[in-house]
């Protein structure tokens, strides 16, 4: 099957169009002035996408009308009104904590899904997450006195996570330098999955908004209760679990999607593996990726079977056009760059995608069951190798002799 060049066609357009909405139905359950400010948010959002989109229309063409740049500036005015009632806004979330998460916890959600403002985001992360008081923080320095098994893995691994951004560049940067001492710290306190790699991207993402200490607090939490621990076991059983879980979404979700891929031999892992070990961090640009992670401190990693389910409707008419080779492409090339301009259409088309937890918990149970009787089966065939083979039998004999 020949591959058509790598560009959205209409329908993936159509798609990416829609209008921009209340990402999801629990804000019908809110008040007046809560819909009031998640309106003012989406108009902030709708003014920084309009300023982005212009401030790209200038620098690429000269001949702008004055009147151009007038609108942008009165934009630029509105913007800046709405950015500071959004400053207080978070301020207000940060100081009166425990009380948000008690009683305005449905407002709380609808605000993450429409971005943690970024100046907020280290102490927000933390109290998403518990970590502003554990006790592992007094250990951290005691840690990087010690050595690690995983430290020349580790100093391989960090040269590659984000080359391009200013943070990490250069072998004696300040990133890298502190990537290796919590990635190094981290493998000490948990032995049994000591270091993983696609994990120092979440830990380079924490290390752009926080210190080094809050950052290393904030990824154990992470990996104890966020099911990341799981995932990066050396097994990486969850990750299949995972998998096999998105698989089932696909199957009765995108049926002929499911088909095409079949088809062409293109399974889940190959595109979907990064997207549950790296938290879409390897996919999106940084703006559009923190967005996502800003949900799943919040929400765990139904946020990702839900933005990989939504890639896949968008996209669905022109993978379907794809062989194996052209598919891979796409996922390269143009998916990740789908919603650089508008991630807030990426979290409404995430949050039309069904996601039933009951369901995925059955799944899990059925996927615990199956590998069971794997391993059962295996244990089963192995005395049988080795008691009854002719090879067995034969090697018996000749140690007799």
């Amino acid at each position: 099957m020949a591959s058509p060049t790598l560009s959205p066609d209409s329908s993936s357009q159509e798609a990416l169009s829609a209008p921009t909405c209340s990402p999801t139905s629990d804000s019908e359950n809110l008040s007046p002035d809560e819909l009031e400010l998640l309106a003012k948010l989406e108009e902030q959002n709708r003014l920084l996408e309009a300023d982005s989109k212009s401030m790209r229309s200038m620098n690429g063409s000269r001949r702008n009308s004055g009147s151009s740049l007038v609108s942008s500036s009165s934009a630029s005015s509105n913007l800046s009104h709405l950015e500071e009632d959004t400053w207080i806004l978070w301020g207000r979330i940060a100081n009166e904590w425990e009380e948000w998460r008690r009683r305005k916890e449905k407002l709380l959600k609808e605000l993450i899904r429409k971005g943690i403002p970024h100046h907020f985001r280290a102490i927000v992360w933390q109290l998403l997450c518990s970590a502003t008081d554990m006790p592992v923080k007094n250990q951290y320095s005691e840690l990087l006195k010690m050595s690690s098994p995983c430290e020349k893995l580790i100093r391989r691994d960090i040269a590659r996570t984000y080359p391009e951004h200013e943070f990490f560049k250069g072998q004696d940067s300040l990133g890298q330098e502190v990537l290796f001492n919590v990635m190094k710290a981290y493998s000490l306190v948990d032995r049994e999955v000591g270091y993983c790699q696609g994990s120092a991207f979440i830990v380079g993402l924490l290390l752009m908004q926080m210190p080094e200490e809050e950052a290393f607090c904030v990824f154990v939490r992470l990996m104890q209760e966020y099911r990341l621990r799981e995932l990066f076991k050396p097994s990486m059983a969850e990750l299949g679990l995972c998998i096999y879980q998105f698989e089932y979404m696909l199957q009765e979700q995108l049926p002929d999607l499911n088909t095409h891929f079949r088809s062409q031999s293109f399974h889940t892992s190959m595109y979907a593996s990064s997207w549950f070990l790296t938290l879409f961090l390897t996919t999106f640009p940084l703006p559009v990726a923190t967005r996502v992670f800003d949900i799943f401190m919040y929400e765990g990693l139904e946020i990702v079977f839900r933005v990989g389910l939504a890639l896949l409707q968008v996209n669905q008419t022109e993978l379907m056009q794809l062989d194996m080779e052209g598919m891979s492409q796409y996922f390269q090339r143009v998916i990740p760059h789908q919603f650089d301009s508008c991630p807030d259409k990426l979290v409404l088309k995430a949050y039309q995608v069904k996601y039933n937890p009951k369901k995925m918990k059955r799944l899990e149970k059925e996927y615990a069951a199956m590998k069971s009787k794997e391993m059962e089966e295996q244990i089963e065939i192995k005395p049988r190798v080795g008691a009854h083979s002719p090879v067995g039998m034969s090697s018996k004999l000749a140690t007799q002799q």
